[in-house]
């Protein structure tokens, strides 16, 4: 039986707002339209933009208002940023003529966005591991952290982004308790997410959830990737961890005996 995957990020999404418990974990999520821009960028001032299907990163932008700090006397404009670029429009009417021409006929969505905790000046999220057990129930096997590459807006390592410890990145901002009890919550997070993907989907065996913490240290669902990449967890100074991860990947036919 192959292992289930699903592209549509708007699906998921869905998904996961039927589970009461779930629901304050997701920013506001929408279709991308004119409307939903302009009213999400009055309300939360920066906000992404990103595909429908797509993987690692690609396509992914972000909107935010924005006005020159030298001339108190200059207009707001509006920087749409993307890769390493970014660009000024004068109204957001322009800005959405620009994008609709890149969009297309697309499926794109629109989300709030969240403002990372950073480490060295580099903002970054997590990245949870959650796999099915040889005994069929779901475990949140390994957490990692992603750093932005300089001047990014995505922490993807495939759009240069970088990996570490999240003890690492996390130990700058959390307290012992702090860190053990946000741990605690991502960990059961992550099996109340599977679990509920896996009610419409029954052969889904594993899931990489994306995590932001907000300067508030409140958790945030950013995206669930279900054909997560695996080898990062390798780097791992507890090789135990890595262990478990192909153990289980084995058993329910990610990898060969």
């Amino acid at each position: 039986m192959a292992i289930q995957r699903i592209a549509s990020k708007w699906e998921k999404t869905i998904i996961l707002k039927q589970r009461e418990m779930i629901r304050p974990y997701i920013p506001d999520t929408r279709k991308y339209d004119f409307e939903h821009l302009k009213e999400m960028v009055s309300i939360y001032g920066l906000v992404y933009v990103k595909p429908d299907h797509g993987t690692y990163g690609n396509g992914v932008m972000s909107i935010e208002p924005w006005k020159d700090d030298f001339d108190p006397e200059s207009p707001i404009q509006y920087k749409l940023r993307f890769g390493i670029q970014s660009e000024l429009y004068p109204s957001l009417e322009e800005l959405h003529a620009t994008l609709s021409s890149r969009i297309g006929k697309r499926m794109f969505l629109i989300q709030k966005g969240i403002h990372l905790l950073t480490y060295r000046r580099r903002k970054f999220d997590i990245r949870a591991l959650v796999q099915k057990t040889p005994k069929k129930t779901w475990e949140t096997t390994g957490f990692i952290g992603r750093i932005a590459a300089q001047q990014k807006i995505i922490t993807n390592y495939h759009g240069g982004g970088s990996i570490a410890p999240i003890e690492e990145l996390l130990g700058p901002h959390l307290e012992p308790k702090e860190f053990a009890k946000i741990y605690k919550e991502m960990k059961s997070l992550g099996i109340h997410v599977a679990a509920q993907l896996a009610r419409r989907f029954p052969n889904l065996k594993e899931i990489g959830l994306d995590i932001a913490i907000d300067d508030q240290h409140q958790i945030w669902i950013l995206e669930v990737n279900t054909l997560p990449a695996l080898f990062p967890f390798k780097s791992l100074e507890n090789k135990d961890i890595y262990k478990k991860i192909h153990r289980y990947a084995v058993s329910y036919g990610r990898f060969k005996k």
